[in-house]
């Protein structure tokens, strides 16, 4: 059985990586689409529900090139219908332009539907590269002149 979840989880990372990529698409073979999936990216925040989920995949899709990630020192442990793994996300890409590597614990979720493994919960370390290039995409706040 826990061949089955590392089938899913191969699924899962093939589409991280087209997402790294400019590519979200994928992503949505391998999720649950129901509206208690959730996700806690690196770059912070909780989505919850598929359209969250997948609209914040989106998001990091348009600003994403030439990337890489994988899974390290997988675990997985399966109970019935419910399965999880941990491990470390490992990779780089570029966000907006600018190289940034990935190194952070994840934890991931996986409920049988319908005979098949879905994600129902994502959940990485926050990534202080990843968020100083996305704060560089904000403008600055405009000061109160007094």
């Amino acid at each position: 059985m826990s061949d089955d979840v590392r089938a899913a989880s191969k699924q899962f990372y093939a589409g991280l990586n087209r997402m790294l990529n400019g590519d979200a698409a994928p992503l949505a073979d391998i999720w649950s689409h129901t509206r208690s999936v959730t996700v806690l990216q690196p770059i912070g925040g909780r989505q919850v529900g598929w359209d969250a989920v997948r609209g914040s995949f989106e998001e990091v899709a348009q600003l994403a090139s030439g990337g890489k990630v994988g899974l390290w020192d997988q675990r997985i442990q399966v109970s019935g219908d419910f399965a999880y793994e941990v491990g470390v996300e490992r990779g780089q890409f570029q966000l907006a332009g600018q190289q940034v590597a990935i190194e952070h614990r994840v934890t991931n979720i996986y409920q049988r539907e319908d005979g098949a493994w879905k994600m129902i919960h994502h959940h990485t370390d926050t990534s202080p590269a990843m968020l100083d290039v996305l704060r560089t995409l904000q403008p600055p706040s405009k000061k109160a002149v007094g």
